[in-house]
């Protein structure tokens, strides 16, 4: 899972947005509210990070091979689509910071879930690789509305409960591995039961838009909770500093290389089993645990993203990611994939939250906004160039296995950029 003060021109855009969070009430201690249902707004509000990354966007790899036969595809034009769906998602984040100043946070993660999954449904409706191209750009910008201002809703929820703060923020970004674990089950018991149709993919993606209008109707309680919680801003408010973006380079950099890796991995890594003849039910059971391991890590590094001030956590968790994505390189022994699978989801959803966290232990409130723009800039950068490059890569010799490889030396250049990140000075 705003704009970016990155890009030039646009960080009075960003630090224009009202972002502030509400400090806790002193009366009530460190921990806030104790009356607050924070971990069920948590809760509810990760089915925007379900929709936008769980069934958006990774649905695309269980669904892959078979439009990719179907439709005759080059593994470059099947990687291609989700380096549509990044490019969509960056220009949904650059959109972000008039959005938000014009409508919310909450408006927009309602609107941009309502926006995905029509786009989503579109997707049934065309065989062309050019409206294909067109769908997966326009679910990416609505999948970036949802994510950001989930994530910023997020990160205020956490400013109501400091002390459970990172525990908060994995709950949001894992709610990506239910999305996951929806479209392990749901995508193949609707290929199976279209089979007799043509082009029986779409039939998978109308049940997917369907699952996505649901998850967006529960949306709407944490969204009006979190409105009413937080004041409106002040129409003459003064505008925040302009945010300097340079002295988090090295995590911004690390975090592009991130976005590069992980891409690979999630768009092909199902394509890669059924070319090792790995059966359809254990497919099924793989992607189906990775999405349970990325609804686990909110609880495993809940705790290195309340310690790391700098970018050691995103470091640590981008050399792991590396280890899981060579794994299927190295060996196609069942057990190993089962814990490749497994280690990448416990840990790719935690790569995003930990810049979340980066940005609220580094940046005063009236900032947030703005560099969470900064890093989801990066990041659908860095997955533009990923998928492409790895179906690219797949096409040549040696195959899907040599895109995976590209993969891991991605993530673990992150991880050494990342490493030289320091926490700012306060107030910074």
């Amino acid at each position: 899972m705003a704009s970016s003060p990155a890009v030039p021109g646009a960080a009075p855009a960003a630090a224009a947005v009202p972002t502030s969070a509400p400090a806790p009430d002193p009366g009530l201690g460190p921990t806030g509210d104790p009356s607050l249902p924070a971990t069920a707004l948590a809760l509810a509000l990760s089915l925007g990070a379900a929709v936008s990354l769980g069934i958006t966007r990774f649905s695309y790899g269980l669904l892959l091979p078979t439009m990719r036969a179907d439709l005759d595809w080059s593994y470059a034009l099947a990687g291609g689509m989700n380096t549509a769906n990044a490019l969509g998602y960056l220009l949904g984040a650059l959109a972000m910071p008039a959005l938000l100043r014009r409508h919310g946070p909450a408006r927009l993660l309602l609107g941009g879930a309502l926006l995905a999954s029509g786009f989503m449904a579109w997707s049934g409706w065309v065989t062309e690789a050019g409206p294909l191209l067109l769908q997966r750009l326009l679910a990416g910008a609505a999948s970036a509305l949802v994510f950001v201002a989930g994530g910023l809703l997020a990160a205020r929820l956490g400013a109501l409960q400091p002390r459970r703060a990172g525990w908060l923020l994995g709950l949001y970004y894992g709610g990506t591995g239910f999305g996951i674990v929806l479209s392990a089950f749901l995508v193949p018991v609707v290929l199976d039961a279209a089979a007799a149709q043509a082009h029986a993919w779409r039939y998978a993606w109308w049940a997917l838009a369907l699952a996505s209008v649901l998850a967006s109707g529960v949306l709407a309680w944490p969204a009006r909770r979190l409105a009413q919680l937080l004041p409106p801003a002040a129409a003459s408010a003064p505008r925040p500093p302009r945010l300097d973006w340079r002295p988090l380079a090295p995590a911004l950099l690390g975090y592009t290389a991130f976005g590069v890796g992980y891409i690979g991995y999630m768009t092909f890594v199902v394509a890669l089993l059924r070319e090792q003849g790995v059966a359809a039910p254990r497919i099924t059971l793989f992607y189906a645990l990775l999405g349970l391991a990325v609804l686990a890590s909110s609880r495993l590094w809940a705790g290195l993203l309340d310690r790391a001030r700098g970018g050691g956590a995103l470091a640590t968790l981008n050399a792991l990611l590396g280890v899981a994505a060579i794994i299927p390189v190295c060996t196609d022994w069942w057990p190993a994939l089962l814990a490749s699978g497994l280690l990448f989801g416990g840990v790719f959803l935690s790569v995003v939250a930990s810049t979340t966290a980066l940005v609220r232990h580094n940046l005063p409130a009236p900032l947030w906004g703005a560099g969470i723009t900064a890093f989801t800039v990066v990041f659908a950068a860095g997955q533009i160039l990923g998928p492409t490059a790895v179906g690219w890569i797949a096409d040549g010799p040696g195959g899907l296995l040599r895109g995976l490889v590209f993969s891991a030396l991605a993530l673990w250049l992150g991880a050494g950029l990342a490493w030289r990140q320091q926490p700012l000075p306060q107030g910074s």
